[in-house]
């Protein structure tokens, strides 16, 4: 089938999922502090990246929108693994601290897995604790990661169809790839797919990559999906990127828009959704804590 040149995608920007999300995130938050609980995300950065000083504010911003208090902690580039450890036991330790973010990466010299591990199963808003990856590998209640959890919202807000569709993920990484097939497998009306991982490693995972329903982007490489790899009138999500400097560079080229059936923008497509999922989890996490599941 030949698509003809003027073809243009419609377009899935997250801006209008995540704030669908949010809307319900601060319905919850105001139940919970007229029941006299003020929930809390706690944030730990370490050293003085730029970037991630950035996101840290972005999500401060965002809690005090919500009605969030958020604590903060910031530590000296050179600072020690212990360091790192005894912030988290801190705030572990804290009844009134709900959700808990170590912003990713650290310094290099420091053990991010190590630390991720040491966080409170409970209070982990990334969804990231190997016990919370566990709890999702085995259908059980927990706080999921935020990306994969974003792009099924996303999916589901558009009313794009999944169940019993062909679902391809190029990506096999634990943060995206490989939760995210999971997620979409499981057996829930936004979900029930047939999902296939497959990632660079595989010489013609284009192959695999055509033949897909919704295609979704999770490696990493910039521009890795172009046109001729895009199955005509498929859904094609970009969840993959990298930074040069401050510049975004998705997995997916724009001129995919040119034989997709509908994609998400270059800018704007799931990286708001990842953050509303981050509260999302963090409002959970305060009901569960606190004994004031939400209706």
């Amino acid at each position: 089938m030949s698509v003809a040149p003027e073809h243009t995608a419609t377009l899935l920007p997250g801006k209008p999922v995540a704030e669908a999300i949010l809307a319900d995130v601060a319905e919850r938050v105001a139940r919970l502090k007229a029941a006299s609980v003020q929930p809390s995300l706690a944030t730990v950065l370490v050293g003085d990246d730029d970037a991630s000083a950035g996101y840290i504010r972005i999500k401060q911003r965002q809690a005090e929108e919500l009605g969030f208090v958020s604590p903060h902690r910031h530590l000296p580039a050179d600072a020690t693994q212990a360091d790192l450890h005894r912030v988290i036991e801190d705030f572990n330790a804290d009844a009134g601290v709900h959700g808990l973010l170590v912003q990713y990466p650290v310094p290099g010299h420091l053990d991010y897995d190590l630390a991720l591990a040491a966080v409170d199963p409970d209070k982990d808003v990334d969804g990231m604790h190997p016990l919370n990856m566990g709890r999702l590998a085995l259908g059980l209640p927990g706080p999921l990661p935020c990306t994969p959890a974003g792009i099924e919202a996303l999916l589901a807000h558009y009313e794009i169809p999944v169940a019993g569709r062909e679902v391809v993920i190029l990506g096999r990484g634990a943060t995206l790839g490989r939760p995210l097939s999971i997620l979409l497998a499981q057996k829930r009306p936004t979900a029930n797919a047939a999902v296939t991982v497959v990632h660079t490693g595989v010489p013609d995972w284009d192959r695999y990559t055509r033949r897909a329903e919704i295609l979704i982007a999770a490696a990493g490489v910039p521009g890795i999906i172009q046109p001729e790899h895009v199955r005509p009138g498929a859904v094609v999500i970009g969840g993959g990127v990298r930074y040069e400097g401050r510049r975004l560079l998705p997995d997916v080229d724009e001129s995919c828009a040119t034989v997709a059936g509908a994609i998400t923008p270059r800018v704007g497509g799931v990286g708001p959704t990842t953050v509303a999922m981050l509260f999302r989890n963090a409002v959970a996490a305060a009901e569960r804590q606190t004994g004031r599941r939400s209706g």
